[in-house]
């Protein structure tokens, strides 16, 4: 199994880390993987996106072109990758920042109102792990566990209360697709 995901959105919405935690969760769970971040002025507010592949079989190119997965966290990132999309792929879209959509009927669309749950949460930076956990209840691309092996080894110490609205947020990604 050959899972390409692009995740994408405004600088600063944690687009990147999306596809970094993913990689990393992958990387642990003894698969390949692949993370190319594409960024440069959109790190002060424009669009900026990563590529990453986690797959069973050696990766020959960090290049995705046509993902199984759209994570979107901005409407200029559905009008810019959403039309490559694979035929019976999947779109996640941040249902507070992309009123528009796509078109597509052809792609699973799950859209969630991820600022909206990032605030009740108490925090915007964790609209991301919503994300992640939408991703990861749909797809089983990695265990939950993994990630929250992960998210601990790295926050536990320098942040705690990071640390669970993190967690928080994965799982309430995870229940919007077990509905």
């Amino acid at each position: 199994m050959t899972t390409e995901l692009i995740c994408s959105g405004f600088g600063g919405q944690g687009a990147l880390t999306i596809g970094k935690f993913l990689a990393k969760a992958g990387m642990a769970e003894d698969l390949n993987v692949s993370w190319l971040p594409s960024y440069g002025p959109e790190m002060r507010g424009g669009t900026a996106n990563v590529s990453a592949i986690i797959s069973e079989k050696p990766i020959a190119s960090p290049i995705v072109s046509y993902p199984d997965i759209l994570v979107a966290l901005n409407q200029p990132s559905i009008d810019k990758f959403a039309p490559n999309i694979k035929k019976g792929g999947l779109l996640v879209a941040n249902k507070d920042m992309c009123p528009h959509g796509t078109e597509r009927d052809d792609i699973t669309i799950i859209e969630a109102p991820m600022n909206t749950i990032a605030k009740e949460i108490g925090s915007m930076i964790v609209l991301n792990m919503v994300a992640i956990g939408i991703v990861i209840g749909k797809t089983g691309l990695v265990k939950y566990e993994t990630l929250e092996k992960d998210l601990t080894e790295f926050l536990e110490k320098k942040n705690p209360e990071l640390l669970k609205a993190n967690l928080k947020a994965i799982k309430k990604g995870m229940e919007i697709v077990s509905k």
